[in-house]
């Protein structure tokens, strides 16, 4: 089995790395009143997603990896939240908040695995 070189590698960090893009994207268009409330928050949560991820992947071991990964998850689900007040605030569509929602259940379900992996990672390792 090959060795992975970087988190890069990863689907999971690809799938978190594509909503992070996509948020971004969605907030360049927010009012400029909105630069220092929502669009602060929207890319700080969602630019958490692949940090944490990254972090954890450093990590010597599967728990403290499996720790970071939850990180990113709840900084996923925190994006989701603030993408839902975006739209109920109109500040995107309809249509952008669906396109977030897939985006998040995809990267979701990568983090849902790989934190089962790690998990089981680290109770084959006792």
């Amino acid at each position: 089995m090959a060795t992975l070189k970087s988190f890069e590698e990863l689907n999971c960090w690809q799938a978190c790395r594509a909503f992070r893009l996509y948020v971004h994207g969605l907030v360049k268009r927010f009012p400029k009143e909105e630069q220092f409330l929502m669009t602060a928050q929207l890319k700080d949560s969602s630019r958490s997603t692949t940090h944490n991820f990254a972090e954890g992947f450093g990590r010597d071991n599967a728990q403290d990896n499996a720790r970071f990964c939850r990180t990113s998850r709840g900084s996923l689900m925190e994006a989701l939240d603030q993408l839902i007040a975006s739209n109920d605030e109109g500040l995107i569509s309809n249509e952008e908040l669906l396109r977030g929602r897939e985006l998040f259940n995809e990267a979701r379900a990568w983090l849902e695995g790989y934190i089962e992996y790690l998990i089981k990672a680290k109770s084959d390792n006792m």
